[in-house]
């Protein structure tokens, strides 16, 4: 049978060419001081790492997604906190949230993914 070669590069492509999102994330960094903050995060059309790192637990505190008129197709929101929020809102910025928390206890995460056709920011993780 004959072989067939490729290089590591191809083979990677391969790979990745499916549905999963490469580390190709922009990283927010955010660090409120006190309880009813708000975190808004760019309008860039791409996807973002947010780094939250309040000082204490807090009572409350609002993340503001990326705008529907800036968001794209497979845009996603990574967020990671390393201490506890009582009431978390998700703001879809004009668009629809579907099961993002409503809480978020110490070093817990999300992950969000846009899809523009129905306007809405799925959990996927």
């Amino acid at each position: 049978f004959p072989t067939r070669r490729s290089s590591d590069l191809v083979l990677k492509a391969a790979v990745n060419d499916g549905d999963t999102v490469a580390d190709d994330k922009v990283t927010v960094y955010a660090a409120p001081s006190a309880t009813g903050f708000t975190v808004t995060l760019p309008d860039n059309g791409e996807s973002a790492w947010l780094v939250l790192t309040p000082a204490a637990g807090y009572a409350a505190g609002t993340i503001v997604l990326p705008s529907v008129a800036q968001a794209v197709e497979k845009q996603e929101v990574l967020v990671n906190c390393t201490q506890s929020v009582t009431t978390l809102t998700v703001n879809g910025n004009g668009a629809t949230v579907t099961g993002a928390p409503a809480t978020l206890a110490a070093n817990a995460f999300f992950r969000l993914r846009f899809e523009p056709v129905a306007k809405v920011w799925y959990r996927v993780g």
